[in-house]
């Protein structure tokens, strides 16, 4: 059975976020108009960057777990330049991330702990499954891939 580490990261996250909608993850009324945080300029251009950053969300915290609300906002936040000198790290918008934790937390796949939120059995096995097909499309591709299996 494959693994979250053993398939691209662009894959396991587009088909997550799929999976996502389908399962009705609430998406706030404000996601059409809010900036991800200090450091952009403008909203996001896709119309599901929602299901997207829930799913990069839920991997980030299979692969880093037990992590928190602040230690994701920095993962997401980028740099902005700050007149003729370098950019300045700013951290992502907290309720996106956390708005996203609460609905993975809704559907069972995220729980929080002592030293913050891990990755359920449950959500767990979703992730491996998907995986697993993921690698098991990439083997029929490129058999030599097969040694992954």
């Amino acid at each position: 059975m494959a693994k979250v580490f053993d398939v691209p990261a662009d894959e396991l996250v587009e088909r997550l976020a799929a999976q996502l909608r389908e399962e009705g993850i609430s998406e706030p009324e404000w996601t059409a108009f809010v900036k991800t945080g200090a450091h952009a300029d403008r909203p996001p251009h896709r119309r599901d960057w929602w299901y997207v950053r829930c799913a990069s969300v839920l991997r980030k915290i299979y692969m880093h777990g037990p992590v928190g609300i602040n230690e994701l906002r920095k993962e997401y936040g980028g740099g902005k330049p700050s007149g003729y000198g370098a950019a300045h790290h700013r951290s992502a918008g907290g309720a996106i991330i956390r708005n996203a934790v609460h609905g993975l937390e809704g559907l069972g796949l995220v729980v929080q702990t002592k030293g913050g939120r891990v990755v359920t059995s449950a959500g767990m096995k979703k992730l491996d499954n998907l995986s697993t097909n993921i690698l098991k499309e990439m083997v029929r591709e490129n058999p030599p891939l097969k040694a992954y299996l």
